[in-house]
């Protein structure tokens, strides 16, 4: 599979955001997305330019333009938000967003009828039904090919602290899993989802996708979901870390240490700098760590196997990134960071909604809903 990459402007960033429908009064999901996107679609258009379908019929999906920085994608995204809202509230239906909603069972919803989920449903199955998951995606555009798997390699040393600080999917099914982020572990049972392999050439990753095709896996590349992927057909590498994000001010903090991170690298390699790696069995463990423990995973920073508490690396490294977040206009985006690294992650504040509530999960689903609508955390 030949796999041209886009023409894309330097650090360009784009941002994908996955939304939950729930009922107003209940707190368990709504199955009305096609309604959601049936009135927003403008006169004499396929769909809405900024929100989309998704794999189930609880979900919508607000994706931003190409932007100068993450305040422009963010606008794009509020924007998007008051339309929807126009539809949902004379409905009695809210918008949420977390890695998984809190106690809402996968077997009672419904997929959008549409060849690819239709396909992805028949072909992965049980798995597949369970994936009643949010994620946040993020784009940079990257300006040479050659540049595109080195940035990759680079990101793999700093996923955990993305993971850790976005974790928000304790709750599965109306249990505690003990897990910060459990969204993580599941989705990565799908084929070709999870970890990208380290390759080290484009040709390299052209072979891996013509074995794919090849061998009836996928028809495109687009069903390689990996967690950090190169996205051929936008020009950028998108990251696919994130657990759905709470609210826009924690989206526009780690869309900017994102954007961040990957200019950063690009500037190392600009002046010749060898770029940080990690092998691919501590790339895999901090994954767990962080997954499993969030804001106190303990993580692998080096092949010498030296380790620290992310929170520690994180604030460490946003000292580092602070002269790329003013040149991409989004130094105070970034130092919302500081803020949850402050006042913890999404998974410790819904557990300590449970716990105040006796353990009722619907309570959980009120405080996000309140922190969609407050854009902050509560």
């Amino acid at each position: 599979m030949h796999l041209p990459f886009a023409q894309s402007e330097r650090s360009t960033v784009g941002i994908e955001w996955e939304l939950a429908l729930v009922d107003k009064d209940s707190g368990d999901l709504r199955q009305v997305a096609q309604t959601v996107l049936d009135a927003v679609r403008p006169p004499g258009r396929d769909a809405h330019p900024h929100i989309v379908q998704e794999l189930l019929l609880n979900t919508v999906e607000v994706v931003s333009g190409v932007g100068r920085n993450v305040p422009d994608a963010a606008g794009d995204l509020e924007r998007a938000v008051e339309e929807i809202r126009a539809v949902t509230d004379p409905l009695r239906v809210e918008l949420m967003c977390a890695g998984t909603h809190p106690f809402a069972q996968w077997s009672h919803q419904k997929v959008t009828d549409k060849a690819r989920y239709n396909t992805l449903i028949d072909r992965t199955q049980w798995w597949g039904r369970q994936m009643l998951i949010y994620g946040v995606h993020v784009h940079v555009g990257i300006e040479d090919r050659r540049k595109v798997l080195p940035i990759l390699r680079a990101m793999l040393t700093c996923f955990a602290h993305l993971q850790s600080l976005s974790a928000s999917s304790p709750f599965w099914g109306g249990r505690d899993t003990n897990y910060a982020s459990n969204r993580a572990l599941m989705f990565q049972q799908l084929p070709t989802a999870g970890l990208p392999f380290q390759f080290e050439e484009w040709h390299e990753l052209e072979r891996y996708a013509s074995d794919l095709q090849h061998t009836g896996v996928i028809d495109g590349f687009d069903e390689v979901r990996w967690d950090l992927r190169p996205s051929p057909r936008n020009g950028t590498l998108e990251s696919r870390v994130l657990d759905g994000v709470t609210n826009i001010s924690e989206l526009r903090a780690l869309a900017a240490l994102t954007h961040c991170l990957v200019e950063k690298f690009s500037r190392m390699l600009d002046d010749g700098a060898e770029l940080p790696t990690l092998p691919p069995w501590f790339v895999q463990e901090n994954k767990w760590r962080s997954a499993r423990y969030g804001m106190d995973a303990i993580i692998i920073l080096d092949s010498a196997g030296n380790e620290e508490l992310v929170t520690d690396a994180v604030a460490r490294l946003l000292t580092e990134l602070e002269p790329v977040a003013e040149g991409l206009g989004c130094a105070a985006d970034l130092d919302g960071v500081r803020t949850i690294l402050r006042k913890g992650a999404s998974y410790q504040r819904q557990r300590a909604v449970a716990r105040r509530a006796g353990g009722e999960l619907d309570a959980v689903v009120a405080s996000l809903v309140a922190e969609m609508r407050a854009g902050r955390p509560l």
